[in-house]
């Protein structure tokens, strides 16, 4: 059955959403349960803040084949009513979550929401791809003279043309050898008629979890999406390796060469929930241990350690604890102003970051004030929260930052910025303080970080190593085509 197209009004992003840094999706898959893909859909909205644009879902059952439904906009909205979910029955389902640049979306940009499916010699399948392949366009350019006609702009697409015209006996060998041409960073999760296929590339960037559920088995982005099914978590699915999971179990095959791990760092810093476990570390953990690093390197006379909700909010916690300031809620996040689908007035867009938080008046006047965020790519939003701390009649302002500062964008499956528009590209730490007008402001350093995810004696001595292109420009898998685009790596020192 073809996918199901949805049109969508426009949508508008969130000055406060635009100046952070997007993971751009999340998958999951379940095997060998009655009706798949309602596990599916709530695997997804556990995954979604993993990306907010959109999902699909594809499923199979012997009666009905293939079916699949695309939407643009959050799960509960799309996968949630019977009319729905009644359309894609079986115990074979997978489904995917995708953020992408913000602007208008309009119809043909639902081809562009996976999961993707293509129909082969051997049988249907489909493929969920998180992560980002580095060689992409070159491989569309060799597909397209070869005669592959594209229905997207999605590099995920090229694994199903590469499928497609591999002479391999079957969809697992057919996806095998499509993805040693691959470059860059992927977690699959793909599915035939009665088989659940999970892969990670050698590198192991983006995450990948194997559960439990009932019978059956599932395949997650994060461990907080088996939570909300009731699943038992059984393990990570390693670096480099590909579990074909059918009605007799899980068989694991070691397709490509083994390299060194190099997890992607900011997982543990912003882009997973905090209810997750991440190489049998907690998150939540990782990121308050942060606050404490944060607070025995950039230490500073205070009153109150407050968060930028909601993600600086376990930092805080590390950080107020580390220095003994009390810890408070001084922003107020609103829950329920998110994207809006009409487009918003030049005053409401002046109101900019007080649309989604408010300061609290009464705790902050006449306080010194350090504020714990997660990241400053642009410090658009730094300096607006800034100005309503300022505003509120706070004393003195502090910044504390629990990344380094990210002065390279990523090319592994992450919304960011062109290099220049980075304000850790072009200023120095004290230009960046000046920018922003704040009284002092500190990013944890690149080994202080290490040590909060577990290792202890830093960057350089850290087992596994992980990827942290964005803060340091080591990138551990050459980005072909933005280099063929001149762009240029760093300089050896």
């Amino acid at each position: 059955m073809s996918p199901t197209l949805a049109t969508e009004p426009h949508f508008y992003a969130h000055p406060f959403d635009d100046d952070k840094l997007h993971e751009e999706c999340g998958v999951f898959g379940v095997i060998g349960v009655t009706d798949a893909s309602n596990f599916v859909a709530l695997g997804l909205h556990a995954l979604q803040h993993r990306g907010q644009e959109a999902g699909g879902i594809v499923c199979h059952d012997k009666e009905h084949g293939f079916n699949s439904a695309r939407r643009f906009g959050y799960v509960r909205d799309n996968f949630t009513s019977q009319d729905v979910m009644q359309t894609l029955p079986g115990p074979l389902a997978i489904g995917h979550v995708r953020y992408s640049t913000a602007g208008s979306k309009g119809q043909t940009a639902i081809r562009d929401v996976q999961p993707f499916f293509g129909e082969f010699s051997h049988g249907g399948a489909a493929i969920a791809h998180n992560g980002n392949i580095t060689n992409a366009e070159a491989l569309r350019r060799d597909l397209i003279e070869r005669g592959s006609i594209f229905q997207s702009s999605s590099d995920s697409e090229c694994i199903i043309h590469l499928m497609a015209r591999s002479m391999q006996r079957s969809i697992p060998e057919r996806m095998e050898e499509a993805l040693r041409r691959v470059e860059g960073a992927f977690s699959v999760v793909a599915m035939t008629r009665s088989k659940l296929i999970g892969v990670r590339d050698p590198l192991g960037v983006r995450p990948l979890v194997l559960g439990r559920v009932a019978d059956g088995w599932c395949l997650s982005s994060e461990t907080c999406a088996l939570d909300i099914i009731g699943a038992e978590f059984v393990r990570e699915i390693e670096p480099g390796e590909m579990v074909v999971i059918t009605d007799k179990g899980v068989e694991s095959l070691r397709p490509f060469r083994q390299k060194p791990s190099k997890f992607c760092i900011f997982e543990h810093v912003y882009f997973s929930r905090p209810d997750s476990i991440l190489g049998g570390r907690s998150v939540y953990e990782s990121r308050r241990q942060i606050g404490v690093e944060l607070a025995r390197e950039a230490p500073v006379e205070a009153d109150l350690v407050c968060p930028v909700p909601d993600s600086g909010t376990p930092a805080a916690i590390g950080f107020s604890q580390e220095s003994g300031i009390p810890y408070a809620m001084g922003i107020t996040r609103n829950q329920y102003m998110g994207r809006t689908f009409i487009e918003p007035t030049e005053q409401i867009r002046n109101m900019g970051v007080r649309l989604k938080l408010n300061v609290n008046r009464a705790l902050i006047r006449g306080k010194r004030v350090i504020l714990v965020d997660d990241s400053v790519v642009r410090g658009t939003t730094s300096r607006k929260i800034k100005e309503m701390i300022l505003d509120a009649g706070a004393a003195e302002v502090h910044f504390r930052i629990a990344s380094p500062p990210t002065a390279w964008p990523c090319f592994y499956g992450v919304d960011t910025p062109q290099r220049e528009k980075l304000l850790a590209a072009t200023m120095s730490e004290e230009e960046m303080r000046d920018h922003l007008n704040v009284d002092s402001l500190k990013f944890i350093t690149l080994d202080g970080l290490y040590r909060a995810v577990g290792a202890e004696e830093g960057r350089n001595n850290a087992c596994p190593q992980y990827c942290d292109a964005c803060f340091s420009g080591e990138y551990p898998v050459a980005p072909s085509d933005m280099i063929a685009k001149g762009f240029e790596l760093k300089a050896a020192e």
